[in-house]
């Protein structure tokens, strides 16, 4: 698994729950090592086991960990350089929507040997949507459950998301717009600086 992956979980952990706890992690994980090297490969059984003493350690399921873990790297003003790469899909949330099937290109062009699963949106109806999250990174869809609910926030929308099963190999999240410009969004200029 690519260190940026790694580096993105273990920047949510040392922020939310502190350094001692991310190194409970990693002691529980078992590697031999506390921290990971951003454009470094690892094998993806290390990653593995880092998700497993994850839950073990914070006592809650992996899923909403990983949730809230999307919802950091958007939220997060050190992790500006992320939300700058989901801005740039759209002006409106639906417009973003629209270019998460693009996401892992965009992805891969920023970092070349970065490679995340497919995406495809489905719309279903006005302001309803099924986001297909293909299969090759575990915990993928989680993460991105809490990426679409920060970019809602981001946006100024209201949305209801759910977690609807498997279909067709690939996870898929239900997405329903209740209402656009429900609350102020957070400023973005398309010519700012990443900082």
């Amino acid at each position: 698994m690519h260190g940026l992956i790694n580096t993105a979980i273990q920047a949510f952990v040392t922020s939310t729950y502190g350094t001692e706890r991310w190194k409970d992690v990693m002691e529980h994980a078992g590697l031999g090592f506390t921290e990971f090297e951003a454009m470094l490969i690892y094998p993806d059984e290390q990653s593995a086991k880092v998700l497993v003493a994850l839950e073990n350690v914070l006592g809650r399921p992996l899923a909403d960990t990983l949730e809230d873990m999307g919802t950091f790297l958007v939220s997060n003003p050190k992790a500006e350089a992320l939300r700058r790469l989901l801005r740039f899909g759209g002006v409106t949330y639906v417009e973003f929507l629209h270019s998460l099937d693009d996401l892992p290109d965009r992805a891969r062009l920023a970092v070349s040997d970065l490679h995340l699963p497919g995406l495809e949106l489905v719309e279903q109806a006005p302001g309803q949507f099924d986001l297909y999250c293909q299969e090759g990174l575990a915990g993928y869809a989680n993460v991105m459950m809490g990426i679409l609910r920060a970019m809602a926030d981001d946006y100024g929308d209201l949305v209801i998301l759910d977690h609807a099963g498997q279909r067709e190999d690939a996870d898929v999240i239900s997405i329903s717009l209740v209402e656009t410009q429900f609350a102020e969004g957070r400023v973005f200029d398309l010519g700012g600086r990443a900082r």
